[in-house]
């Protein structure tokens, strides 16, 4: 019995981990809602300090980053308060995500455009990860819908990402 409340335990935490990303298996959906919706605040957030603070480049490709995820944090509502999904939407960031936030805001000109870049690559490529296997082998119907339709954005959002030094 103790063998079983140690794997459940160790399940529960591979999410939080990475372990589940490292072996592709699908998160969890209160997991997926809480990484979705912790990673659409972080890219409003980001994006509006970049609003301010970047270059040209920046600038347009941050106010794509609000702009769409103000949209799928809509959608995410949506899903939510029409009982489609059960869980609970967080209330604030992960730790990490207020730690790179807290970075951005101590920089100004190219410091600040080249951190910001290095986290929109870092954060869209484990958003096209997280969305990928969620939609593969999620648990609700219509969230896994609603992580398939939404990927093709979020690949395009990581591309834009990669090509903002070019």
């Amino acid at each position: 019995m103790k063998r079983v409340a140690i794997v459940a335990l160790a399940v529960l935490a591979a999410e939080k981990k990475g372990v589940n990303s490292l072996v592709g298996v699908a998160p969890k959906t209160r997991d997926f809602i809480k990484e979705a919706a912790t990673s659409d605040r972080f890219e409003i957030v980001a994006g509006q300090l970049a609003l301010k603070r970047g270059d040209d480049a920046m600038k347009t490709f941050a106010q794509q980053m609000v702009t769409d995820h103000q949209k799928t944090t809509g959608e995410l509502k949506e899903l939510v308060s029409s009982g489609k999904v059960k869980a609970a939407l967080p209330n604030a960031m992960t730790s990490s995500q207020q730690a790179m936030l807290k970075t951005l805001g101590g920089l100004q000109g190219v410091l600040f455009n080249k951190q910001y870049h290095a986290d929109q690559v870092k954060v869209h490529k484990g958003a096209v990860d997280l969305f990928k296997r969620y939609a593969a082998g999620g648990d609700n119907a219509d969230l896994k819908a609603w992580a398939a339709s939404t990927r093709p954005a979020i690949e395009h959002h990581f591309q834009m990402a990669k090509d903002l030094n070019k």
